[in-house]
């Protein structure tokens, strides 16, 4: 096999979560009682870290942001995470490839404990070797921190091992992270991404199914 590490984005990839983040980022923003964005594109919040959607795609200054993310993420946690279901055939998937003697991690840029608490919701912790998420301090956050981050966890060294190493995403910074770090990038059409745009940053294959990233994988 090409690969030793093979690293899943969360969100539109591992798990059907677009319900849970919207009503999220709803509540956060009435709470703040700013006015709403269209919400109806998802490529548009998920995917990036969550501070930069209440920046970028939201308007707000970086203190009303930091505040918005609090609240997103206590609610998050008490309600919207449980809006949150895994795409049939993953789980096949990342068996497969840790049979073959791959090493998995989650590759997410939802805070660690956000990501912990979900992969234990959904029962996933143990598929994977690892569950990656940005540091509380946001210094990781960016896909292209957490990718030579989550190849430490799994004891690679993006410097050494960038050319072993498999990115899955669903999104553009998926992709954008994995072209930056120099690793291959397959992107699913079945998350809430635009393909077209993970085929401009460069990914390798589209997988219309969890089946077909082994398939292409195996290739």
């Amino acid at each position: 096999m090409k690969y030793k590490y093979v690293l899943f984005d969360l969100d539109g990839t591992v798990s059907a979560s677009a319900e849970g983040i919207r009503m999220s980022l709803e509540y956060a923003l009435d709470t703040l009682n700013v006015p709403k964005p269209n919400l109806d594109d998802y490529t548009l919040y998920i995917g990036p870290p969550l501070i930069d959607t209440f920046r970028n795609l939201c308007g707000l200054d970086d203190e009303t942001s930091e505040k918005g993310a609090a609240i997103y993420r206590a609610y998050y946690e008490k309600e919207g995470k449980y809006h949150n279901k895994v795409y049939p055939g993953i789980k096949e998937v990342v068996y497969a490839l840790r049979e073959k003697g791959i090493k998995t991690a989650i590759c997410t840029s939802k805070q660690k404990p956000v990501a912990d608490g979900v992969a234990e919701l959904l029962g996933i912790t143990d598929w994977f070797d690892e569950v990656v998420g940005s540091t509380l301090d946001n210094t990781i956050k960016d896909k292209k921190d957490l990718i030579p981050y989550a190849l430490t966890k799994l004891g690679g060294n993006i410097d050494n091992d960038r050319e072993q190493a498999l990115m899955l995403g669903d999104s553009r910074f998926d992709a954008i992270g994995a072209r930056l770090c120099k690793v291959d990038f397959i992107g699913v059409s079945y998350g809430y991404g635009s393909v077209d745009e993970m085929k401009e940053q460069g990914a390798i294959a589209i997988a219309d199914s969890p089946g077909e990233i082994l398939k292409y994988i195996e290739e």
